[in-house]
């Protein structure tokens, strides 16, 4: 069975972009741009495909929510023993894609990933309802289990064990601050004539770079 989808296409036509309409730092544009998706009503806005590397050297990508942001970095939190996990911890460069799609727009961050400090992790866990405090303890993320009937199970024995008193904060769970290195925006153009700008930092100047790429 086979499928072609060569005849699919559409016109990109919500606008363009010049280097006059961005900001000097690409942090402080990507938030003009995220707060402009959040304003548009797109469902997941601060959805992101994070792609990570293996130790054997295998690409894989998910999506992972966007839970804080600062010159720092893009933050998201996870298992530390789930494959993402595993895969930052052996390669810690990654890369970030905001498919704003309905902007005909999206973002991608390449940079490297590092934990975040036990107290950073535990304020944003506390902030959490309770029973996704529940979840991720109950979750032994990405590894098998053989129904979910099991998982649920685990659920109902952790409401249990910690009806009395607050979630404490899992010691196998944490965030990650991704440190950007480029960043590229991407405004899709009539005729296949996108535009596209990326930003590179200059360590040794603590600036970034901006150049318009060729779509």
């Amino acid at each position: 069975m086979s499928a072609n989808f060569e005849n699919y296409r559409r016109e990109y036509t919500a606008g363009g972009l010049a280097a006059a309409d961005l900001r000097e730092s690409p942090i402080a544009q990507f938030e003009h741009w995220l707060e402009q998706a959040i304003k548009a009503g797109l469902s997941d806005p601060t959805a992101m495909a994070l792609s990570t590397i293996d130790n054997e050297g295998r690409p894989w990508q998910r999506i992972v929510l966007l839970k804080g942001l600062s010159d720092g970095g893009f933050v998201f939190y996870t298992n530390f023993g789930s494959d993402k996990a595993i895969a930052m911890d052996a390669n810690p460069k990654v890369s970030l894609l905001f498919p704003w799609n309905e902007l005909d727009r999206q973002v991608i961050v390449g940079g490297t990933a590092k934990r975040m400090s036990l107290a950073e992790s535990a304020t944003y866990f506390l902030s959490r309802p309770r029973e996704s405090q529940i979840a991720a303890w109950a979750s032994r993320q990405s590894r098998p289990i053989a129904k979910r009937a099991l998982l649920e199970e685990e659920v109902r024995k952790l409401r249990q064990k910690f009806a009395d008193g607050d979630v404490p904060v899992p010691d196998f769970w944490g965030g990650y601050r991704v440190q950007p290195e480029r960043i590229e925006f991407w405004q899709g153009g009539e005729h296949r004539l996108h535009d596209r700008f990326r930003y590179l930092r200059d360590d040794a100047a603590g600036t970034w770079d901006l150049s318009q790429l060729q779509p």
